[in-house]
């Protein structure tokens, strides 16, 4: 909170007046991103309301600095975020899924989500910036190997690439896309 007010030029106690505490402020930022959130349209099928959903969620927690974590540390209480809430339950109630399904299918699509957002975030913290060894990044770009400088010691620097961006940005949503369809597969097994 004393970073918040010192960024607002006024004292912590100032922001006590308008928020109870830190947990309460999370909150707020929660449901003001959450609010951001567009949904696809009721007309099409719900695998693709499904897919549509995931990715707008996708690139409003990609839009915001610690979403991921914000959502994860917080539960729903705010208007707008159990909005959406609501709006996934409707949409696989609609879909068939009986009741008792709802809510952990529910909860594994937001996770899913969740935890893909978060390792893209990773991998682009890592891609900025120079990298000690290609193990770090995960991969190597463009089929690169590490070269010798003369001196008897290997260059590990890795040539710095967006995840976000461009034709990367792409295999991301197709990733996330292919994860959706996998859940989806495992389901019609049962």
């Amino acid at each position: 909170m004393r970073k918040i007010a010192d960024h607002l030029h006024v004292k912590t106690a100032s922001l006590y007046y308008h928020v109870k505490d830190k947990e309460q402020l999370m909150q707020l930022l929660t449901d003001k991103i959450s609010g951001e959130l567009v949904w696809p349209e009721t007309s099409l099928p719900w695998e693709e309301q499904v897919y549509q959903w995931a990715d707008q969620f996708r690139k409003v927690l990609l839009a915001h600095k610690n979403a991921v974590e914000l959502f994860n540390q917080t539960i729903a209480v705010g208007y707008e975020r159990l909005t959406q809430i609501e709006k996934l339950y409707q949409l696989l109630v609609s879909a068939g899924f009986s009741d008792p399904q709802v809510p952990w299918i529910a909860s594994m699509l937001k996770n899913y989500v969740l935890g893909f957002v978060a390792e893209e975030v990773r991998l682009n913290a890592i891609a900025g910036k120079e990298h000690s060894s290609y193990e770090e990044l995960g991969d190597k770009p463009n089929g690169s190997a590490p070269r010798n400088n003369g001196k008897g010691q290997w260059d590990w620097r890795c040539k710095r690439q967006s995840y976000g961006t461009g034709e990367n940005r792409r295999r991301s949503e197709k990733a996330l896309r292919f994860g959706l369809q996998d859940m989806r597969s495992d389901r019609r097994k049962e």
